[in-house]
């Protein structure tokens, strides 16, 4: 069993004229999740405009205590009542930072991870220093650098960097264009 943190993603498409009913029940899931033992957080990511697809996160200090969340009498009677809310629902669990960007076999070359996170982090991290930069000046290094981690780690892991790899979706999973064959000659000597 994998001791990192295990990530469950679900993708759920809402039944049409049931947007508040599901976003209840979402609430109620995530209420529920918190009452278990290893629960890290979740989030839910709202579709965009022209789509009806929410991506739904929730994360676990490991395996073990995914499984037991998982298989609990009240996550299964918490799907069944969702069960009419939603439909063609997928999902899928990783470990570590390899979450943010699909299955194996489906990942984006590391450079373009690298680059999703950085353009999530950026911006927060700059805003973070803006804003609280002059507050924590007269601190000392160590204590600045806790301060930062403690506020954007759960920042990043739990809403902009699923946000950067969603709307980044497309240009990550993207192959490079191969330049097409030189046609042969046509010239005769």
């Amino acid at each position: 069993m994998s001791t990192l943190p295990v990530t469950l993603m679900v993708a759920r498409r809402v039944a049409d004229g049931r947007y508040q009913d599901l976003m209840a029940w979402l609430r109620e899931g995530e209420q529920l999740a918190t009452d278990f033992p290893g629960y890290l957080g979740s989030g839910v990511l709202a579709p965009p405009p022209d789509d009806d697809e929410f991506q739904i996160i929730f994360r676990f200090t490991d395996e073990q205590t995914m499984h037991t969340w998982e298989h609990s009498a009240s996550r299964i009677a918490w799907l069944g009542r969702g069960s009419d809310l939603f439909a063609h629902p997928t999902e899928h669990r990783v470990s570590g930072i390899e979450g943010w960007f699909g299955a194996a076999g489906q990942r984006p070359p590391r450079w373009k991870q690298a680059v999703a996170i950085w353009l999530a982090f950026f911006p927060v991290s700059l805003l973070f220093n803006f804003v609280l930069g002059p507050l924590l000046a007269e601190t000392g290094l160590l204590t600045r650098v806790f301060v930062s981690t403690l506020c954007l780690t759960p920042l990043m892991v739990y809403l902009f960097i699923p946000l950067s790899t969603r709307l980044l979706a497309n240009w990550l999973h993207s192959t490079p264009a191969h330049p097409l064959p030189a046609e042969p000659s046509t010239q005769h000597r």
